[in-house]
């Protein structure tokens, strides 16, 4: 207990930080995921204190984020169409997909395949990352002018003839048995085809209305009508909101841009009296749990959810397990994956049973916990309680807000999830794949299959199919090397080679050898990033030997970047060794030479290296 009060100022104002520049977001992917604003706060309340409590990452702040609130709208819309729009009756299905995928995350941290996440190359997590921005940004320009499908007479009449069909296929299922219509019941489900009302036929239009205008497919067959039908009002406001997050942000970065905007342009619009849309209603009080999910927990109830949860599930552990490794960079601490997935799964099986959304560890917010002081498990258990009292004590005036603030909010956040870094590096990687007279580079090729089918279609399959053509390009590149009998094996230890034997004795103090022996690519650079640890604290030099490194990846490229920013902020000079040839390309196409390592610190072999050391000295 000591310890876990060891460093309370720092992680009261670390918590108190991580849970202000949570709160908006906690709001806008609420509202996002389709089951209101009060989810998207339930959920980062208890996820943000058990994740922290019961994980193995002790700087994480974790709740609902972009990649787990994309594919819980999807989770949510699927289901609600399956009960006809009805989210009330939808919950419990919901809630459980949402438990399950908790459970299958404490499974997975039990079974100890945490540190697996770690094979998963760049070019699928940039793809990924890239998709869930472009969602994220697309579907919020409808909310942000203003216009709502279900609310487009014109739009959802178009749907009367289909909900008509759906409505009469649903009350003949109903009155079969077992799949046969009895024909003297027939006159007697004409009768109730003739009582349904105008008011179920547009019910379930709406419902139609709104699933054709889902997802980014969706939004772009209608952004045409709601160009025609802007609501000024509302996409002046979510304008402001997007022109404050990012203007305040040159001021100073103290203070969260997206509270401030969220605080002024709800404010000025609640002040003048203006007749904007407000988010849905905030119940007061504790949140109460849904305690009819468990009667949903039967065999045959939740198997057709397993592989929605486990999407759910696995989506988390990587977001998860990514954000730890920056926290570990941070504080040069080492987290325990296996663990931090089992506190994950714990906080989102328990933010589903009070109603709230799923999330993950969160990059933003365990950054801005470390930068205002935060150490230990502490700082992420205080972020959970300052936002429920946010909800205790401000529920009603949170419930003021205008949706389209959210919304802005939410353009953001898109904006700011896709990843520019690999974007930028299409044009410089080596062109290796052929495709006709055409020839791309098969890291481009996986970013862009995981961006387009994860934007369109299925986030999970996305990554499944990225990773199975990353693999099977991987094993094509390693056949290609083994075919020309190179070595790749990699030693346990490091030992000196022939042409280190007469390095003077009076350097090696001074100068620490480093061997990479075969490829460096996303299956072998967690090893790659212990070189940090490895070095003595007496070394100034540090000397990279890459003569059997015949490969490097994009993975091993942006690793063996951040080693480098990284020994060049101690000022420890780093020396390269007899480069080859694809190696040297990828660094040169990414401009780490020389902008990192100048010319003159590579050498053809070993002998000119010891030369150019003795003559520092």
């Amino acid at each position: 207990m000591k310890h876990f009060f060891s460093n309370f100022k720092g992680d009261l104002f670390g918590g108190i930080t991580a849970g202000i520049v949570a709160l908006p977001l906690a709001l806008a992917f609420g509202v996002s995921s389709g089951l209101g604003p009060s989810a998207g706060l339930y959920g980062a309340i208890f996820i943000s204190f058990f994740a922290a409590l019961f994980g193995g990452t002790n700087t994480q702040i974790s709740g609902p984020t972009a990649p787990m609130t994309a594919v819980g709208m999807v989770v949510v819309a699927g289901i609600v169409a399956m009960n006809d729009g009805n989210l009330e009756k939808s919950l419990p299905a919901i809630l459980l997909v949402f438990l399950l995928a908790g459970l299958l995350q404490i499974l997975l941290g039990l079974a100890g395949l945490g540190k697996y996440v770690r094979y998963i190359p760049y070019p699928v997590v940039s793809g990924f990352m890239t998709a869930i921005g472009v969602i994220i940004l697309v579907t919020q320009l409808l909310p942000s002018m203003g216009y709502y499908p279900t609310e487009d007479e014109a739009f959802v009449d178009r749907f009367r003839p289909r909900a008509k069909e759906v409505i009469l296929r649903d009350i003949l299922n109903e009155e079969s048995d077992g799949g046969i219509l009895v024909l003297e019941d027939f006159e007697e489900t004409l009768d109730r085809a003739g009582e349904v009302s105008e008011q179920n036929i547009l019910k379930e239009a709406q419902t139609l209305a709104n699933k054709d205008a889902s997802g980014v497919i969706g939004t772009i067959k209608v952004l045409p009508r709601a160009l025609n039908r802007i609501d000024w009002l509302e996409l002046a406001l979510a304008l402001a909101t997007i022109v404050i997050i990012y203007g305040f942000k040159r001021i100073t970065s103290a203070i969260p841009s997206a509270l401030v905007a969220l605080l002024v342009v709800s404010g000025a619009a609640y002040g003048i009296g203006l007749d904007y849309r407000p988010i849905p209603q905030i119940p007061s009080g504790f949140p109460v749990p849904h305690l009819d999910i468990f009667s949903e927990f039967k065999l045959n109830s939740i198997t057709p959810y397993i592989f929605t949860a486990l999407t759910l599930a696995l989506l988390g552990a990587i977001d998860s397990l990514l954000t730890s490794v920056v926290a570990d960079n941070m504080t040069r601490t080492q987290h325990k994956p296996n663990k931090e997935l089992m506190g994950q799964g714990i906080g989102n099986s328990i933010a589903a049973i009070f109603g709230g959304i799923p999330g993950a560890g969160a990059t933003i917010r365990t950054v801005v916990n470390i930068n205002a002081g935060g150490k230990t498990r502490l700082s992420g258990m205080i972020a959970g309680i300052l936002l429920l009292v946010v909800l205790l004590a401000l529920g009603p005036i949170a419930s003021k807000i205008p949706a389209a603030v959210l919304a802005g909010i939410l353009v953001t956040v898109g904006i700011g999830v896709i990843d520019y870094k690999g974007l930028r590096a299409i044009p410089y990687l080596p062109r290796d794949v052929k495709f006709g007279p055409l020839k791309i580079s098969s890291e481009v090729v996986v970013m862009l299959v995981v961006m387009v089918l994860a934007s369109v279609w299925n986030l999970v399959y996305a990554v499944g199919i990225g990773l199975v053509i990353a693999s099977l390009m991987f094993m094509k590149k390693m056949g290609d090397l083994t075919a020309r009998q190179s070595d790749v094996k990699t030693l346990l230890e490091e030992k000196g080679w022939a042409d280190e034997a007469n390095f003077p004795e009076h350097l090696k103090k001074e100068v620490f050898i480093k061997h990479l022996k075969g490829p460096l690519f996303f299956g072998s650079t967690s090893e790659f990033q212990q070189l940090a640890k490895q070095i003595p604290k007496t070394a100034s030099t540090v000397v990279i030997r890459m003569d059997r490194m015949q490969y490097l990846d994009q993975t091993g490229l942006y690793t063996l970047e951040d080693i480098l920013i990284d020994l060049k902020n101690e000022a420890i000079t780093v020396l390269f060794v007899h480069v080859l040839e694809q190696p040297k390309y990828m660094m040169e196409r990414v401009d780490l030479i020389p902008s990192l390592i100048p010319e003159n610190q590579i050498f053809d072999d070993f002998e000119a290296c010891t030369n150019f050391i003795r003559s520092q000295r």
